[in-house]
């Protein structure tokens, strides 16, 4: 046999150099850790600063290689571990107790039980500094700020009574570059949960000590009833007053239904036609009071808006190039915050939110064309970046935050925060999800005690019967085929990441309401700015498509095409299934002459659930 080859001194010192960062537990980032502190300096820069005081998981390692320009690991997502005591106990919990149906009250959420005013769920600031200070005592100096923030929260919040949060210095330090260099702030929430994604504390300090202005992007607004919409927009404003508020949707024209939809259409993405830009340019022309240059931004709107097709094919030839920069670390980390607004006749508008509530799909609809990847996986966009969208606009992109809060995880999870293909327990969040949704109509499940019942008896008897969180996950394992490679059981735990998918997807509705929704549903349901919410969704009635129910899916097997795409849908990186097919034209229906729309009936008992 051939003798291996030795290995080389230059091997030999890469592999003792790796043995010595594994002894002293610097497995974050891998080698790409290294390369991001040859940037910054030449200091070994760490994953979180909080080591000492949290068990800490790093989620989404990405591979990477020394000549890539960037790091992709450097802004990954870092959460507190969960022990295995913890997560036994729920997925106990999950096999034993029954679901109850939640009630209308139980649907509805107040900002102030997420954010309690007096549990100091604030977020780290950035500590004052002068140029006289070298790099790397700025950075040292931000790192002992950010570990006395996690020490102050720990010690006001007992264990276990905060949400899954952010612990990755380096991601809060983006958000601070942001704020330093923007002018108007675009706060991007899920229109579903839009209080989960809307820190106080973050408004207040823009606000009221950077006296910058704060707009409210509601965004999947076509995945909301447009009454519950409009209940949304007024409690923010209630609670907010001096807040812009806007509605967004990337997906224009999509009929609204709680009933199991397959995905939004594949085909190729029309970023131009999305709803709500012009929204957000008048509320800028409002904040802006004319010291901007504007109209540039106003053409290029209108412009888009006849850019289609006959046909409603979209194609980027002769499309506008978009000027990208990438912020490189000495540039942002010796920056002071910009006390000049609008500097040069510019507007600089920072988009910061939760991961998963579609940053990067209101980037690509206001610039037109896709520009950021996106992606299901909370923590897709890796690092920041700046895009002009004319020369008087350009728009800083941040990666997603989460801040600390009171919320419940399971309730967290369903909003898309925590990676779904990452979970160790996700029975818990399926039951939270089952109990506020009719998830006997809408998934057609038959009770696993029923399956060796012969096929023609039916499913007599399922509604009847008592359900758990994993008998829902036995029997939509069973429905769509999903088993274990070995002894071809039933995999619960795929179907239970499915179920999630389906709901974070908006495929499986959870949408949760403001206070006092119930009482004033029909109030709601009759509003004058209803038609100014259908127009912007792209709908001509609140009842078109709501009926166009998915009876076919009775017939699926896990053989089909699409059962094979859904399999591992969580791992698709950089997958655009949630933008595709924006702005593809609908097949007009005919409605009798005549046609009304019962206002009573535009939101029923469970469109909500």
């Amino acid at each position: 046999m051939p003798r291996k080859k030795p290995f080389s001194n230059k091997q030999k010192k890469k592999q003792l150099q790796v043995k010595r960062e594994r002894k002293r537990g610097d497995t974050g980032s891998g080698p790409s850790s290294r390369h991001a502190s040859v940037e910054r300096g030449g200091e070994r820069q760490s994953d979180t600063s909080d080591s000492e005081t949290t068990d800490v998981r790093r989620m989404n390692q990405q591979p990477f290689s020394r000549e890539g320009r960037y790091d992709p690991n450097r802004f990954r997502l870092h959460f507190e571990k969960e022990s295995k005591e913890e997560v036994e106990k729920r997925k106990k919990v999950a096999m034993e107790n029954f679901l109850t149906p939640a009630s209308d009250k139980e649907l509805e959420i107040n900002i102030d039980d997420i954010y309690p005013s007096d549990k100091g769920l604030g977020f780290p600031r950035r500590p004052p500094w002068n140029y006289e200070m070298t790099r790397e005592n700025l950075l040292r100096k931000e790192e002992k700020s950010y570990r006395e923030y996690l020490e102050d929260l720990h010690s006001r919040n007992p264990l276990g009574s905060l949400s899954h949060f952010e612990h990755n210095i380096e991601t809060w330090r983006q958000l601070w570059r942001v704020l330093e260099m923007s002018d108007v702030i675009l706060l991007i929430v899920d229109i579903r949960h839009p209080v989960l994604q809307f820190p106080p504390t973050l408004y207040h300090y823009i606000t009221g000590e950077l006296k910058k202005q704060v707009m409210l992007v509601l965004n999947k607004a076509d995945l909301c009833p447009p009454p519950l919409v409009i209940a949304w927009k007024h409690y923010m404003t209630s609670q907010f007053p001096h807040l812009q508020i806007v509605c967004f949707t990337s997906h224009p024209g999509q009929p609204y239904s709680t009933v199991l939809q397959k995905k939004r259409m594949r085909r190729k993405a029309d970023w131009s036609h999305g709803g709500g830009p012009t929204d957000i340019l008048k509320a800028c022309q409002e904040i802006t009071a004319g010291r901007v240059d504007l109209s540039s931004w106003d053409q290029k709107i209108k412009r888009d808006a006849v850019s289609e097709r006959p046909n409603g094919d979209h194609s980027d030839e002769g499309a506008e190039s978009v000027l990208v920069e990438h912020q490189s670390d000495s540039a942002m980390e010796m920056s002071s915050p910009s006390q000049e607004l609008y500097k040069d006749g510019i507007l600089t508008l920072g988009c910061i939110g939760f991961p998963n509530v579609g940053k990067s799909s209101v980037i690509n609809t206001l610039v037109g064309k896709k520009v950021v990847s996106v992606s299901r996986t909370p923590g897709h966009t890796k690092y920041f970046q700046t895009y002009y969208l004319t020369p008087t606009v350009k728009m800083c992109d941040c990666p997603g935050l989460v801040f600390p809060s009171r919320v419940n995880k399971q309730l967290q999870i369903l909003a898309g925060i925590y990676p779904v293909s990452q979970l160790q327990e996700p029975y818990s969040s399926v039951g939270y999800l089952c109990e506020r949704t009719p998830f006997l109509a809408v998934l057609k499940l038959k009770h696993p005690s029923l399956l060796d019942i012969k096929p023609h008896l039916g499913d007599q008897g399922s509604e009847g019967l008592r359900w758990t969180a994993w008998d829902v996950c036995e029997a939509w394992a069973e429905r769509r085929g999903y088993k274990t490679a070995k002894a071809a059981r039933h995999d619960v735990y795929r179907a239970a990441n499915s179920l999630l998918r389906l709901a974070i997807d908006g495929r499986l509705c959870l949408c949760l309401r403001p206070p006092g929704y119930s009482c004033l549903k029909e109030h709601w349901e009759n509003h004058p700015d209803l038609p100014e919410i259908m127009a912007l969704l792209g709908r001509t009635t609140q009842e078109e498509g709501a009926g166009d129910r998915e009876d076919e899916e009775e017939g699926e097997s896990s053989t089909e095409p699409e059962e094979e795409r859904d399999r591992d849908a969580d791992d698709d990186e950089d997958g655009d299934d949630e933008d595709e097919g924006i702005g593809q034209p609908r097949r007009k229906e005919e409605k009798p002459s005549g046609f009304t729309v019962n206002m009573y009936n535009v939101l029923r008992e469970n469109e909500c659930e």
